[in-house]
C-alpha cells in the first residue's frame, strides 16, 4: 500500500522578530548577510481606502519576498514623511524628513552592528524617496562596507510602474491601490464607496509640487472605481516577483572597486 504525499509546506518569511539573538548572530556565517526594512505611511488614502495601506502593502510584499528568499524583514516602519496631504483630511500621522532620516540611520547603524552587510529598504509611499535616499548616503559613509538600497514598490519595474500609473500620472488610492488592497488586504476597502471615490489628476503642466489639499477634493487621484481584486492579486504577483529578483541580485553584487571610502588616490 502506498502512502499518500504529504503536502508540500508552505515558504515561511524570515521575520526578525521571531529571531533570537542567536538566530540572528548565525545567518551572516550562513551567507545570509541582508535584511529588508519595509518602509510605509500612515496617512489619508480618500473617503475608500484605510490610513495604513502603504504600510499594509509594504509589509505584505517583504513578507512574501521574505518567503522566496530567506532574506529577514525588520519590523515594519508604519509612519512616513507624509507632510504633502495636509491637516484638511483626519488621519494622517506624519514624520518630518529629518526625523524620517535619523530614524532610518539609526536603524541601519544597529543593523550593520549585528553583522550584516545589505540593507534593502522597500518603500511603499512616494515621498519617503527622498529621506530615504538621504539616509542611505548617511549609511554608506559611516560603513565602508555596507551596500544600502531603496526600492520604490510603485517603480519595481516597467509592467508595475504602468499598472501604477494607468489611470493617472499623480496617483494615489487610485485604481492600482485599491486592486491591491481588494486582494491582500479587503478590511481596509470600503466597497460602497469605491464607485463614487474617483477625482482627476489635476497636476498636468504644472511647475510646483502642490500638496494634495490643492489638488484633490478628497484625497484621491484617479479612478478607484475601475479596480477588481483580480487586477490586485496580479499585480502583487509582479511586485512580489521583480522584488524578489531584484532582492537575489543584490545579495551577489559586489562593488565595481575595491576602493575604500576613506582611502586617498595616489598621484603620479
Amino acid at each position: 500500500m502506498t502512502m499518500p504525499r504529504r503536502p508540500k509546506t508552505a515558504l515561511r518569511n524570515r521575520s526578525w522578530s521571531d529571531l533570537t539573538w542567536e538566530e540572528i548572530g548565525q545567518l551572516p556565517a550562513q551567507g545570509v548577510d541582508a535584511v529588508i526594512l519595509p518602509v510605509g505611511a500612515t496617512e489619508q488614502h480618500g473617503p475608500h481606502l484605510g490610513t495604513g495601506m502603504d504600510s499594509a502593502l509594504a509589509e505584505r510584499i517583504c513578507a512574501a519576498v521574505s518567503a522566496q528568499t530567506q532574506v529577514p524583514v525588520l519590523p515594519l516602519l508604519p509612519y512616513g514623511c507624509s507632510l504633502g496631504h495636509s491637516h484638511r483630511w483626519p488621519g494622517t500621522l506624519a514624520l518630518s524628513p529629518q526625523t524620517l532620516i535619523a530614524l532610518v540611520t539609526e536603524i541601519g547603524d544597529w543593523v550593520h552592528a549585528s553583522g550584516f552587510h545589505r540593507l534593502f529598504l522597500v518603500n511603499a509611499h512616494v515621498t519617503n524617496a527622498a529621506p530615504l535616499r538621504c539616509a542611505l548616503e548617511v549609511l554608506r559613509s559611516r560603513h565602508d562596507d555596507l551596500m544600502v538600497a531603496v526600492i520604490n514598490t510603485a517603480t519595481l519595474s516597467p509592467r508595475v510602474a504602468r499598472a501604477f500609473s494607468a489611470d493617472a500620472a499623480d496617483w494615489h488610492a487610485n485604481a492600482a491601490e485599491t486592486a491591491l488592497m481588494l486582494a491582500v488586504a479587503p478590511e481596509l476597502v470600503r466597497r460602497r464607496k469605491i464607485r463614487t471615490a474617483d477625482d482627476p489628476d489635476r497636476t498636468g503642466g504644472l511647475v510646483f509640487a502642490h500638496p494634495v489639499n490643492r489638488t484633490s477634493a478628497n484625497g484621491v487621484t484617479g479612478r478607484p472605481s475601475l479596480a477588481t481584486a483580480a487586477q490586485g492579486r496580479r499585480l502583487f504577483r509582479w511586485m512580489v516577483a521583480d522584488l524578489a529578483a531584484l532582492v537575489r541580485c543584490g545579495r551577489r553584487e559586489r562593488p565595481p572597486l575595491p576602493a575604500g571610502y576613506n582611502q586617498r588616490a595616489t598621484f603620479t
